[in-house]
């Protein structure tokens, strides 16, 4: 019997927090959010007060958010040690996302060892890219030898968003042609055609694209170059400049890497921060609508995406040429919780869709449960 009315413990290890959910037929039961993810040692311990606070709901699985499992985890999949051991091995892909995500995997399976652990890839998404948008122009010894490919990353929130943009629209999701943008901590852009991402900004890791709150984004290789060269910067001074203390934290002079300190502050950093933001964004998804015939809808997710429009305003102002126009500034519709568009009347609609990863998680997770153990019963 498949799984009836299931209760699942969703687990989003980010670079910087952790959001624990407690999910129940597309019903989030209860939530907590920490802006720092905890130490594997105090992991064990704030999944048990988590699972403590809600008596008489046991989970039935856990569905783990994997933000970059390279070519060993390229869809939802049942954690075992082998597959951890595999995952480990291209965890410096993404260091500062694996690393917490597997310490969360390893403490919520001590602590749940009688339940199926399920990761779901964010790069599960992006499996349908053509090899002409997956492909770098790198010496072919190189990409055979070092598996270097475009990936594509924030699949969970693409997924979800994609899915509300089709109700919305009124239309099946695999008619439509979009581009959708998650903009928060980590942004991207990503271009959808009749249900299947056809490209996207982040490509090997999670680094590439556009600026994010401490990440650069993409840069000049050869910079990069000159700046290891002659002992300008040591590899440690560089990765440590690139993930930590760049983006929006560097652009506003480390103001704050957080748009909603930089909308108002007035100072020229933090204008300059805002302006590149915008601009690089816009860039990526005019770059994006040429992989599609047409663009039914722009739509935004994500942190910021999602409760800024002063950041949705001023990507959309830089778009005209695609048929996009100014959204309002408001949230749409009286709800401040609702999703819908925000554009005028005969423009091309731009969607603003709540960055839902944790039911995603949890309906990704029990699918596969589903698949692969049909006799688990809620």
């Amino acid at each position: 019997m498949a799984i009836t009315d299931p209760a699942v413990l969703t687990v989003n290890a980010g670079s910087s927090s952790l959001q624990l959910h407690l999910v129940r037929d597309g019903r989030v039961l209860r939530t907590e959010h920490s802006e720092q993810s905890p130490d594997p040692a105090g992991a064990e311990q704030t999944v048990s007060d988590f699972l403590g606070a809600e008596p008489g709901c046991e989970p039935v699985a856990a569905g783990h958010r994997l933000v970059h499992g390279g070519d060993a985890v390229r869809r939802p999949t049942v954690v075992d040690d082998d597959v951890l051991a595999a995952v480990r091995g291209c965890a410096d892909l993404a260091p500062l996302h694996v690393p917490p995500a597997l310490a969360l995997v390893e403490a919520c399976r001590r602590l749940l060892p009688g339940i199926p652990h399920v990761l779901c890839p964010d790069t599960a998404f992006h499996v349908t890219l053509p090899e002409s948008a997956a492909t770098y122009a790198l010496p072919p010894e190189w990409r055979s030898r070092y598996g270097l490919r475009r990936y594509g990353f924030h699949g969970l929130s693409y997924t979800w968003a994609l899915g509300r943009a089709a109700e919305l629209l009124g239309r099946p999701a695999d008619t439509l042609h979009l581009v959708l943008t998650h903009l928060g901590g980590g942004s991207s852009v990503c271009a959808v055609r009749e249900g299947r991402s056809v490209d996207t900004s982040m490509g090997f890791t999670p680094l590439e694209g556009v600026p994010m709150s401490k990440r650069s984004g993409s840069v000049d290789p050869g910079m990069l170059l000159w700046l290891l060269s002659d002992s300008r910067l040591s590899l440690e001074e560089l990765r440590d400049g690139l993930e930590h203390r760049s983006g929006l934290l560097g652009l506003s002079d480390g103001r704050s890497g957080d748009t909603r300190d930089l909308v108002g502050a007035g100072d020229r950093a933090s204008v300059l921060a805002l302006e590149v933001f915008a601009h690089r964004v816009s860039r990526e998804i005019a770059a994006a609508a040429t992989s599609l015939d047409r663009l039914d809808a722009l739509v935004f997710t994500g942190e910021i995406g999602w409760d800024q429009p002063e950041v949705r305003e001023a990507v959309c102002r830089r778009l005209g040429l695609l048929g996009v126009e100014p959204p309002a500034r408001a949230a749409p519709g009286a709800d401040p919780e609702a999703d819908g568009a925000v554009s005028p009347p005969g423009a091309v609609p731009v969607l603003v869709v709540r960055p839902r990863e944790e039911l995603q998680l949890a309906r990704d997770t029990v699918g596969v449960i589903d698949e692969m153990f049909p006799d688990v019963s809620g």
